[in-house]
């Protein structure tokens, strides 16, 4: 049997303009919110986003930087980073992006649903505390994580990035942090051109940041075992309260950005495993949100391929062949990380 599946929607996140020929576009959620009405209308439970507080907002980005995101409601269009136009609208959108991510830990830490997945923007993982980047506004999971720590006590959290940038707001947001645990695979050529692996937590939280870069002939087979390998290990021997997903499709071997091979497969893979592996931390809740993805139908199909994982239930991870790269890549990032007494296997 299937988890119980939330997912947080609304047409005010297409109120946010970034331009026609801006990659970000509405039209890749609309995608998204079409391919959910044709397969999962009456399989998922609707939990209807509402604003984040300024209180909440504030735990991660600074009173100025609010200040100036609330400004920009004065002006049909203007830029916070090079990267990352906005419109009159897009403060709306990114407060109640936030606010949605909010409203799914209370769904999930209340019992309402198993796992949730919001499906919003603008992104959030490049969002640092002080300003805008790579599209993002608020760091949506960071807002939520820190809100999870302070409301429920948890303690524990396991945030998984796997778009295939670098998710640097995340990683630099809880680098001193041993209560979220990061683990990031990214092409380190492309935007924001950060996450080492030998970068691994602050003074007091080291092997508390996991930095896998890949290259761009991982296939999904690689991707799998990759995943597989950290995964469990990370899982047994962090026992999260709850994991987090920064869930970017940019990866897709479609995408104009990603400049990868992966294929819609290897989401459902990975998203197999985390359901595989929950029981060893005692089934904690999943949660997910949209950042990149860039191809509407690529990005409808991945979307559409965690969804029927999640609502599916439990079954086999099949067989991979993963390439000697990927091997290698998996050991040399367990080796760094063995000493650290993070892992279990």
């Amino acid at each position: 049997m299937g988890l119980k599946v939330g997912i947080a929607r609304d047409e005010r996140f297409l109120e946010h303009k970034t331009g026609h020929f801006h990659p970000e576009h509405p039209k890749r959620l609309d995608a998204v919110y079409r391919m959910i009405d044709r397969h999962f209308n009456d399989r998922l439970i609707s939990i209807p986003p509402e604003p984040a507080t300024l209180e909440q907002i504030e735990r991660i980005h600074s009173p100025a930087y609010v200040k100036r995101i609330l400004r920009t409601s004065e002006q049909r269009i203007t830029s916070l980073a090079p990267d990352t136009p906005i419109s009159a609208d897009s403060y709306r959108a990114a407060w109640l992006a936030a606010g949605a991510c909010i409203k799914g830990v209370d769904s999930l830490m209340n019992g309402i649903c198993d796992a949730f997945f919001a499906l919003v923007r603008p992104p959030g993982h490049h969002a640092l505390p002080d300003r805008a980047s790579g599209f993002c506004l608020f760091n949506n999971i960071s807002i939520a994580a820190r809100y999870a720590l302070d409301r429920y006590n948890l303690g524990r959290i396991l945030v998984i990035d796997w778009d295939i940038h670098h998710g640097n707001g995340i990683h630099d947001i809880f680098y001193d942090s041993r209560e979220v645990l990061y683990f990031s695979t990214h092409d380190p050529m492309l935007f924001p051109y950060s996450g080492e692996m030998s970068q691994t937590g602050g003074d007091n939280a080291r092997g508390y940041t996991v930095n896998a870069p890949i290259p761009r002939e991982m296939t999904d087979d690689d991707m799998v075992y990759l995943y597989r390998e950290i995964l469990r290990p990370l899982i047994k021997g962090y026992q999260p309260r709850l994991i987090m997903v920064a869930a970017g499709f940019d990866a897709h071997t479609d995408d104009p950005i990603g400049r990868s091979r992966l294929t819609e497969a290897a989401y459902a893979g990975i998203t197999r495993m985390l359901m595989t592996f929950r029981p060893l931390a005692d089934n904690p809740p999943l949660f997910f949100a949209l950042e990149g993805g860039y191809h509407q139908r690529a990005l409808a199909d991945s979307v559409q391929a965690v969804l029927t994982e999640l609502t599916g239930g439990p079954a086999p991870v099949p067989e991979i062949s993963p390439s000697q790269t990927a091997i290698d890549l998996t050991a040399q990032i367990r080796s760094i990380h063995s000493s650290y007494g993070v892992f279990h296997d």
